[in-house]
């Protein structure tokens, strides 16, 4: 979740209150080969590459009862599930199905934020076809998505976009959720701050580390020491630990940058091992690409040391970075710049920016992050 929107001190104007919907298909990618193959129905079933270097793209429901993760190592996630099935990719599949999904979501509203081919966000605060209640239109929007394409859907329902998606996981898989307004500041207050979206493993490992474990011990700092230890994210911090968002949801978003990074459990110091720690992140901004036909000028590598000091270097070319080995060429290189580095490395970021439409090569699929 970007943490970018601004906020006033004062407080958030008074609006009217929004009715937002969060739908998220359940194990979209792996859902899909299970409907489609009977034969890898209720058994662990992982989308992506086997191979050494290989990446779990999405795992059904079985296998992540074994611990299996998108973005998990292939190796990683075989040794945790002997019994993991692979299977490849079929990017135009899925693609297709997103955009099914996406014109039953229009039948109820024009005001439609896609995340990624499996999850969006709904303003439903006016909708086409005059349900009153959101929670209403979302069960019509899931039995829909279900009779249609065969797939489960869950959604989150509530006031404004970050409670929405809080509430889409909270009845994972097959199910959906409402926070009202009077739930809000409860929900939040009793939820870790590993839990809340948008804060990652090194956030969370900061606030703990303040002694901040809760959405309530949040609530309980002032703005000016949110803002002193988080930056212009602590304002945003400070807002929804009381359950407030004033986002918006964006019809059409246009991205501008994609990027994908790693926080690792032990702090890594050679140029090898981080170099080799690249190659994952390369392969999902690799995926985004290739789904969307886009392609970027800049290359940027985020280093976070492990006393949370943060480098970035960053490299723009005249032509966009057209393939995945570019890409890996680029982030390497970058690595390279920086080398020897003064301090252990807790975590690695690879983004591509000054994204652009590639039309000859907007056919080409792959997974958006």
């Amino acid at each position: 979740m970007e943490a970018d929107v601004p906020l006033n001190q004062e407080g958030p104007a008074a609006a009217r209150q929004r009715k937002i919907i969060h739908i998220d298909m359940d194990a979209f990618y792996a859902s899909v080969e299970q409907r489609d193959n009977p034969e890898l129905r209720d058994k662990p079933v992982a989308v992506g590459g086997s191979r050494e270097r290989g990446v779990v793209a999405a795992a059904s429901y079985e296998a992540r009862r074994f611990g299996v993760r998108s973005a998990m190592p292939s190796v990683t996630a075989k040794r945790q599930c002997p019994d993991l099935i692979f299977v490849k990719p079929r990017f135009e599949v899925y693609k297709a199905i997103s955009q099914q999904i996406r014109e039953i979501f229009a039948e109820h509203t024009p005001i439609i934020e896609p995340l990624s081919l499996d999850e969006a966000y709904l303003d439903v605060t006016e909708n086409l076809q005059s349900i009153p209640l959101a929670r209403d239109i979302a069960l019509a929007i899931r039995a829909k998505i279900k009779t249609e394409t065969g797939l489960n859907a869950s959604a989150g329902i509530s006031y404004n976009k970050f409670l929405a998606k809080l509430a889409s996981d909270h009845r994972k898989p097959n199910g959906q959720y409402v926070i009202s307004p009077e739930m809000g500041p409860a929900f939040v207050e009793t939820l870790p701050v590993g839990k809340f979206h948008g804060i990652g493993p090194a956030t969370a490992a900061k606030f703990n580390a303040l002694g901040i474990r809760t959405g309530l011990d949040i609530r309980n700092q002032t703005l000016a020491f949110l803002e002193a230890n988080f930056g212009k994210s602590g304002t945003y911090y400070y807002w929804i630990s009381r359950g407030i968002d004033e986002r918006p949801v964006r019809a059409n978003r246009i991205r501008k940058s994609v990027g994908a990074e790693n926080t690792f459990f032990e702090d890594l110091n050679d140029f090898a091992t981080m170099a080799t720690a690249l190659t994952p992140l390369v392969d999902k901004v690799s995926r985004h690409c290739e789904t969307t036909g886009n392609r970027g000028r800049t290359v940027t590598l985020k280093i976070k040391f492990f006393d949370f000091e943060i480098m970035s270097r960053s490299r723009s070319t005249e032509v966009p970075v057209g393939t995945r080995d570019d890409l890996n060429r680029a982030a390497i290189q970058l690595l390279k710049s920086v080398m020897p580095l003064p301090k252990p490395v807790r975590l690695l970021g690879v983004s591509l920016s000054s994204l652009q439409r590639n039309d000859d090569e907007a056919e080409q699929l792959g997974l958006q992050i």
